[in-house]
């Protein structure tokens, strides 16, 4: 029973969308409206602005990393990146949103930061490594995941390693209009970095 209940608060927890929040709140802003029309944190940067793109990234994280915690808190056998994985659906399929929801590459990080620092890190070099050399978040979130769910093998951890697979599917399925868009050049590149 406590596992269901740790599951339920983690997808409760992970269906919060900050980048709608914080855009109505802060910017009367609906960031669905603009944009790519998405709610995670890439979208929240080009509508709202860098300082928005930093705090709904981090909250996103955050969403995964206290899903992946929730087995600690309950005192449970549970492991976390099971927990976590309800965190990352609820971002995806919201149950406030009509189970539309971002595209589920910082609340993942969040639960692989917690579950196992030295994977993460891996993969946010990755992602920044990408990122740098083709301007392309997409295409760096993409490349992530794979990368993530490689380097999760030699770790050992079948647990964590199935749920690195499932993630990546996950992450893939929702860039699908994005892959199609950086196939005919129409993908925007950010002037950041």
């Amino acid at each position: 029973m406590t596992i269901i209940w740790m599951c339920l608060i983690a997808y409760l927890v992970g269906s919060l969308s900050p980048g709608l929040l914080i855009g109505k709140i802060f910017f009367h802003k609906d960031i669905r409206n603009f944009g790519s029309g998405n709610l995670g944190a890439t979208n929240t940067f080009r509508v709202l602005g860098r300082n928005a793109g930093i705090v709904v990234t981090l909250l996103d994280m955050a969403k995964g990393i206290f899903g992946a915690l929730l087995p600690v808190l309950f005192h449970s056998e549970v492991h976390g990146i099971i927990v976590g994985l309800f965190a990352v659906l609820g971002h995806v399929f919201s149950i406030f949103l009509k189970f539309k929801g971002g595209k589920a590459v910082a609340t993942s990080a969040g639960v692989v930061l917690a579950v196992n620092p030295v994977l993460f890190t891996l993969t946010a070099v990755a992602f920044f490594s990408v990122l740098y050399a083709f301007k392309y978040v997409s295409l760096a979130s993409i490349l992530a995941s794979i990368i993530n769910f490689i380097a999760a093998v030699p770790f050992g951890d079948w647990i964590i390693t199935g749920i690195s697979f499932v993630i990546m599917v996950i992450v893939i399925v929702r860039h699908k209009a994005n892959i199609g868009r950086i196939m005919n050049h129409e993908e925007p590149k950010i002037k950041w970095m």
